[in-house]
């Protein structure tokens, strides 16, 4: 398979990552240098399966679905490599997490990730997810490509 050049939907997204719906939480990747960096983006649905129960009154992303958004952001940046197709990416760990913004249904978060370290199958990302301008979350996460 050659590698895809972005921008690119759900279609390539689904060739290049394992998940599908309802956990599949990106929607378009923008901008992508294999291994190094990406940049996506996911739409909040107003329909998403976790706006009845989160919460009731006033539906608000769990943050653990953003700091997943990021996760799978930064699997699109190491799956796409030729060494690393048909893997899977498993989370492995996040450092420094931080939430700075309600995220709501409406919104769109532009997800990006940075490859800043790779040690045989293991390796680290700083990842961003924004609304706007505004910084929504931010993390160190760690991951391991399965051999």
């Amino acid at each position: 398979m050659q590698q895809p050049a972005a921008p690119f939907g759900k279609d390539v997204i689904e060739s290049i990552l394992p998940h599908r719906e309802p956990f599949l939480l990106i929607d378009e990747v923008h901008e992508l240098d294999p291994g190094r960096r990406v940049v996506a983006s996911w739409a909040i649905r107003e329909d998403a399966f976790w706006v009845p129960g989160h919460f009731p009154e006033r539906a608000v992303l769990p943050g653990v679905l953003i700091v997943e958004s990021m996760a799978q952001t930064g699997a699109v940046a190491v799956l796409v490599e030729e060494e690393n197709r048909g893997k899977i990416a498993f989370f492995a760990g996040i450092d420094d997490c931080r939430f700075k913004r309600v995220v709501e249904p409406g919104d769109v978060l532009t997800l990006t990730c940075e490859i800043d370290a790779v040690r045989g199958p293991i390796g680290r990302g700083k990842a961003t997810a924004h609304v706007g301008d505004t910084l929504a979350a931010r993390g160190t996460l760690t991951f391991a490509v399965e051999r």
